[in-house]
């Protein structure tokens, strides 16, 4: 064998080495510029955590319990503002007790227990927004049958006026009544008898067209409702799983 062939293999290796030495120093850079954010990262999570406090205080001023329509919207901004606090706890726990301070672990052992009440405070909101659920419903209800009772009452007086004797003047303020201060002058009684077929007519159709209207908006606040029902119950659901996985991950910080 010559000489240049045993120094080829000497080579390789070298060359192997080297870069498995530059591969490690690389490595060590990330983890040092790691361990150098830490501090920057759980400020932010602090950070993020007294923001959500504030949107809380928010939501909860001012406080009416047993209004089941506060108690809907208010379970749906807890739910729809959840990702904050969550994405805050995670930053505060990342990395675990590495590079803490000395008064840290109480915080640390607070906020751990904290998050187990919050996934419980999450799971008992889901009941709740089922029954305030079934509350709205019924209120949404009963007030669209008001209105709709409001308004045959209205029609059916229209209706007895205009079988009752109607003068010329009398008919001509009423069209004025429903048309905004305008009506055409009734100056014969055929113009008058004409002008009552043709309101007659338009009531009749007005009051098949109201239960059409009444229909359709008892079937879109019932799809409205139902569909912000189940978003808000889930979403009160899986934030509840996520506090609790994270009270369970955090078993370090309650033992420390």
């Amino acid at each position: 064998m010559s000489k240049t062939e045993s120094n080829q293999p000497n080579t390789s290796l070298l060359a192997q080495i080297a870069n498995l030495n530059q591969t490690t120093k690389e490595f060590s850079s990330f983890i040092f510029g790691m361990v150098d954010s830490l501090p920057i990262i759980r400020w932010i999570g602090y950070g993020l955590l007294v923001l959500a406090l504030f949107d809380v205080i928010e939501m909860f001023i001012p406080v009416r319990f047993m209004n089941p329509n506060w108690e809907f919207q208010t379970i749906g901004a807890l739910v729809e503002k959840v990702a904050v606090p969550l994405i805050a706890f995670v930053l505060i726990f990342f990395a675990g007790l590495n590079e803490r301070g000395n008064k840290e672990g109480i915080v640390l052992k607070i906020l751990s227990w904290l998050t187990l009440l919050l996934g419980i405070i999450y799971f008992l909101i889901v009941p709740l927004g089922v029954i305030n659920t079934v509350r709205i419903y019924k209120q949404q209800q009963e007030q669209i049958t008001v209105r709709l009772n409001q308004q045959k009452t209205v029609i059916e007086q229209v209706k007895k006026n205009l079988d009752g004797p109607v003068t010329e003047a009398q008919m001509q303020q009423f069209l004025a009544r429903l048309n905004g201060g305008r009506a055409p002058e009734i100056k014969s009684p055929e113009e008058l008898q004409q002008a009552k077929q043709q309101l007659s007519t338009f009531i009749n159709k007005g009051e098949s067209e109201l239960e059409t209207q009444v229909q359709a908006a008892r079937s879109t606040q019932r799809v409205n409702l139902l569909k912000k029902s189940i978003k808000w119950n889930l979403g009160a659901l899986i934030a509840g799983a996520l506090f609790i996985t994270i009270w369970r991950s955090t078993a370090w910080a309650r033992r420390g």
